[in-house]
């Protein structure tokens, strides 16, 4: 059997770890893409471990290229899967796979269809996401659902965290779900169409923290765009300022005079407290463009401070 498996990224490096586990003997067919300069290198890692494995490895984003037409003509695939893949497929390409082609997908379909449902999810404040494993249609994240799994998320909890959860979820689904994806018994059911949302795609330049914001939704970016990813930032003396963490603070003043974005308290070895559209956060972990992440009350120093200048 030839096993087709479209993936990027950590996740898919631990996916394609578990398949060739579960299946050892079968036929690798792995297309995959190098990550942007931010992201943790996986690229490499999935093409050795295909080749020491003795699978195909072949490097592209658009696997449908006029240049991989040839390729596709004369390749035959069984089952195909897609993890943290980031770019459409064509019909013409997933239809080649005679057992059908299933795609894991970062949230509970058809609710977050699109990009990055798990850091939209943690920006919106859900207290859940999940992992949906489920057939490929046409329609973007649309197809018939194999089976699906609740991932909880903490009012603290950092994209990191959640991020294993939804790995470890993968695992899972697919330890349970191969033999039947293979015989053809596993269920399949279809999506309501009725309830779906959509995300759009994210880029740096969207993690800028607006202080007029609240707490709440200041705190849910910092903690949803951190590590892994570039984090969210802000400006002190007019350089890029990343905030990497930062806690909520019940017991803050009621200020009747607010600037958001002004420091109010200097906390050392703890952080600093910074004002924000309706209360207040202790900033805890931050880091200047270039330089090295610090406790927060080695840089804000003084309650003349305003961080968005």
């Amino acid at each position: 059997m030839r096993i087709a498996v479209l993936c990027a990224t950590r996740r898919g490096y631990l996916f394609l770890k578990q398949l060739t586990e579960l299946m050892p003997k079968e036929d690798l067919l792995v297309f995959s893409f190098q990550e942007q300069t931010w992201e943790p290198p996986f690229f490499e890692q999935i093409r050795d471990y295909t080749v020491a494995k003795g699978g195909q490895f072949l490097q592209a984003k658009q696997v449908g290229d006029q240049r991989f037409s040839l390729f596709w003509e004369s390749t035959v695939v069984d089952l195909m899967f897609v993890v943290s893949w980031r770019y459409l497929i064509p019909a013409s390409i997933y239809r080649r796979a005679r057992l059908g082609t299933f795609v894991f997908h970062d949230s509970l379909l058809p609710e977050y269809r699109g990009f990055a449902p798990t850091l939209w999810a943690m920006i919106n404040g859900e207290d859940h996401s999940g992992v949906t494993l489920f057939e490929i249609s046409e329609k973007v994240d649309a197809g018939d659902v194999v089976e699906q799994v609740r991932i909880p998320i903490g009012a603290d909890d950092t994209i990191a965290l959640v991020m294993e959860r939804v790995t470890q979820s993968y695992l899972d689904l697919l330890a349970r779900n191969l033999e039947g994806l293979i015989n053809g018994t596993a269920p399949r059911y279809p999506q309501a169409d009725s309830r779906a949302t959509y995300t759009c795609k994210r880029l740096p330049e969207d993690n800028q923290i607006d202080w007029s914001a609240s707490s709440t939704t200041i705190h849910n970016l910092i903690r949803a765009v951190s590590f892994p990813y570039p984090g969210a930032y802000t400006h002190l003396c007019g350089q890029r300022m990343r905030v990497w963490s930062a806690q909520r603070l019940p017991d803050a003043f009621h200020y009747t005079g607010r600037i958001p974005g002004r420091v109010v308290a200097v906390k050392p070895g703890r952080g600093s407290v910074v004002l924000t559209g309706d209360d207040a956060l202790l900033l805890t972990e931050v880091q200047m463009d270039g330089g090295e992440v610090l406790c927060a009350s080695e840089l804000l120093t003084s309650l003349s401070q305003t961080l968005g200048r």
